[in-house]
């Protein structure tokens, strides 16, 4: 939590303080849980990208209410965090395979019936590339819990809210019964950020976990290493060309540094029947007549004096 003076005037930032949690965005899982239950009847729960720790705060808290065994919370993040009561930290990466191995010894060879990952990339402000990074890491989330969560668990995790929502819930309920995405109170209206909320986990039968870091890896190359047909209806969606060239969406001067002078050229092949043809000569017949109008109302006024 930050020290400026528009955190301090944050309703929320200052509940957070009074109440002990370790950052306001604890009021984002507890609102979450207050509309969807989620923590309810859970005893084996992930908090992926955990530091500082206010959502492994509100497990710790929420899980041990009502039972003290059998409860167990794994916080997993690259970084070190303060210790938590009930909670185990695991140092580690969530995008090897090594982790969510770890993960499931640490249960006991189950599974995790919750799994959340509040985890973000340090904003640019440039909201195509942030929603772009922000998707890389909800992929690394979902790979690696179709590794731990056990089938009928429950998956909570941000996203930035852009044009291709409704593709990433298309994506999601692949695998989950039912996915919604929630913007919980506490989340500032300034803000893109949402969660998606998925429950009642069911991987398309035949489906063979598998960790893709699609920054990294060639996603092809991992699909084709299963048997699973599943797997391989999975498509990979590369992006082709060297981000340091030209820009689509940008406007960029017609002489261009280290180039010869622009030169304008006709186009190779012109449109043999453009749809815009007709109006064009609609618009120059209506030019010629209202030219031929204005001629005559100007000779007749010289006349009249």
């Amino acid at each position: 939590m930050g020290k400026t003076s528009k955190d301090k005037r944050d309703i929320y930032y200052r509940l957070a303080k009074e109440e002990g949690w370790r950052a306001r965005s604890a009021f984002k899982l507890l609102q979450i849980d207050e509309k969807f239950g989620i923590l309810k009847g859970v005893t084996r729960a992930v908090d992926l990208c955990a530091a500082p720790g206010s959502w492994s705060q509100v497990l710790s808290k929420r899980l041990y209410e009502n039972r003290k065994e059998d409860v167990k919370i794994i916080a997993v993040d690259l970084q070190a965090m303060a210790p938590l009561p009930g909670v185990v930290q695991l140092q580690g990466d969530i995008t090897k395979l090594s982790t969510a191995n770890a993960i499931i010894e640490h249960f006991g060879e189950e599974k995790a019936q919750l799994v959340v990952c509040d985890g973000a990339p340090d904003v640019t402000g440039l909201h195509d590339i942030d929603e772009y990074i922000q998707s890389q890491l909800l992929l690394a989330a979902l790979s690696i819990t179709t590794h731990v969560l056990t089938p009928g668990g429950n998956f909570i995790a941000k996203i930035f809210r852009g044009k291709d929502t409704t593709l990433l819930y298309s994506q999601l309920r692949i695998f989950f019964e039912k996915v919604s995405i929630a913007k919980p109170a506490s989340s500032r209206n300034s803000s893109i950020e949402a969660f998606v909320v998925c429950q009642n986990y069911t991987p398309p039968e035949g489906y063979i976990p598998q960790m893709i870091n699609p920054m990294i890896d060639d996603v092809q190359i991992i699909i084709d290493d299963t048997d699973s047909e599943v797997n391989h209806a999975i498509i990979p969606f590369v992006v082709c060309g060297d981000l340091r060239g030209f820009d689509s969406d940008m406007s960029y001067s017609l002489n261009l540094p280290g180039q010869k002078e622009y030169t304008y050229r006709e186009v190779v092949q012109k449109p043999i029947a453009p749809a815009y043809k007709e109006i064009l000569e609609k618009v120059k017949s209506c030019s010629i007549k209202h030219s031929a109008i204005t001629v005559e109302h100007t000779e007749q006024t010289s006349s009249d004096k």
